[in-house]
């Protein structure tokens, strides 16, 4: 939707996933960089993401009448949500982990259309998971708006809004797991002998081509575990140790933490 000024688009904070949508929709053609209003109030960042993506209109100041998506931290929701109702805005999409809908809703004019998003840090390249969660005034058409949105940097599904904690819990801290199973792996690799770079370059590429693998091949993630573990070989004898520590106990209570800890931050 784009209004009398020529924009489709108006985003709330210039931060790392601010600017990962904005490079999305721009490289997908989904708005030219004039067509997007960002709303910045470092002049360090306004300096920085024009550099980045050359063309865009970028202020201190939301404008009326323009989609907006809000890509600011948590604490910093209620300090723009005033600003938000004072201009207009037709509609909009918030990634703000923990911000409830009712939230964004109550500070708003009424029926304004609000939709909620999780996404997560590899929309930084083009490979984000992100969820969706309408509002009580989002229609249909909303929801696609705010797909077409996250999907110019990954993938979408919708959601209930009670769901976004457990997807927090998955996909929203996930990418965090898999860092840290990189870590381990690299400092294993070294105590077994090899040098930091390639036991480094052997972890990136194998956490690489088996997320691809599993992405690509359509099989079941365990299917793919057995193809690749012949009966008392090296993978069977590695897989036993995390069978025998309760890895699948230890995963459940991960994402069990990150879940409640997201449902905390909302009652917050």
């Amino acid at each position: 939707m784009t209004n009398e000024n020529g924009k489709t688009l108006q985003v709330i904070g210039g931060g790392k996933m601010g600017q990962a949508l904005i490079g999305g929709l721009v490289s997908s053609g989904w708005s030219a960089p004039l067509a997007i209003h960002v709303v910045e109030p470092s002049p360090e960042r306004r300096s920085q993401i024009g550099a980045d993506i050359p063309g865009l209109d970028i202020a201190e100041s939301p404008i009326a009448g323009v989609d907006t998506l809000i890509a600011v931290k948590p604490n910093i929701v209620p300090l723009v949500l005033p600003g938000l109702a004072e201009v207009g805005v037709p509609r909009v999409l918030s990634i703000a982990a923990g911000v409830k809908i009712s939230a964004i809703e109550a500070a708003l004019p009424a029926e304004t259309p609000v939709v909620r998003c999780m996404p997560n840090t590899p929309a930084l390249v083009g490979e984000g998971m992100a969820a969706v969660a309408a509002g009580t005034s989002a229609s249909a058409s909303d929801i696609e708006w705010a797909k077409s949105i996250l999907g110019s940097v990954g993938l979408v599904v919708e959601v209930d809004e009670t769901d976004i904690d457990a997807v927090t819990g998955v996909s929203g801290s996930g990418p965090a797991y898999v860092f840290h199973l990189a870590e381990a792996l690299i400092a294993a690799g070294i105590e077994q002998g090899l040098s930091a770079d390639v036991a480094d370059t052997l972890t990136r590429q194998t956490l690489l081509g088996a997320a691809k693998l599993l992405s690509e091949s359509g099989e079941d993630p365990a299917q793919l575990r057995i193809n690749v573990t012949s009966p008392g070989g090296t993978t069977a004898a590695g897989l036993a140790v995390f069978a025998s520590a309760g890895f699948e106990s230890i995963v459940s209570d991960v994402v069990r933490a990150a879940t409640e800890r997201s449902r905390e931050l909302g009652a917050g």
